[in-house]
């Protein structure tokens, strides 16, 4: 016999992730989530609540949400023949190269912050003597 794990609620999800249930529904509105319905209830499964713990960590990360759903639709897609696998990869590769080009641009970023950071502490160093 399979031990289904109980499924979450709305509640839960917002509890855990500390946002609030509409923002959960508006993640599920844009096909993001697909909890079962039971009555008027939502029921998340563990693959529901890992899908929202990928959307908040894409959203810190400066994707949208449209950006997060072909992500999504990427790790979903059906592989029943070679083209759509060859687009598939296509896809993916794309996608690498993207992410690779915003890692650069971050540090870069971060490299200029720190030589500003050093800088303002300098003044402040000659500032208060």
């Amino acid at each position: 016999m399979v031990n289904n794990p109980t499924p979450y609620t709305i509640s839960d999800l917002a509890k855990e992730f500390t946002i609030s249930t509409r923002s959960i529904r508006f993640y599920e509105d844009q096909g993001l989530l697909h909890p079962k319905r039971v009555a008027s209830k939502r029921l998340y499964s563990k693959h529901d609540k890992l899908r929202l713990k990928l959307v908040l960590r894409g959203k810190r990360l400066g994707f949208s949400l449209s950006e997060i759903k072909e992500l999504f639709d990427l790790y979903d897609a059906k592989m029943n023949s070679s083209q759509e696998v060859v687009k598939l990869i296509d896809n993916i590769k794309l996608k690498k190269l993207s992410l690779l080009q915003q890692l650069e641009d971050i540090q870069v970023v971060l490299m200029e912050l720190k030589s500003a950071e050093r800088r303002c502490n300098d003044a402040l160093k000659k500032l208060n003597n």
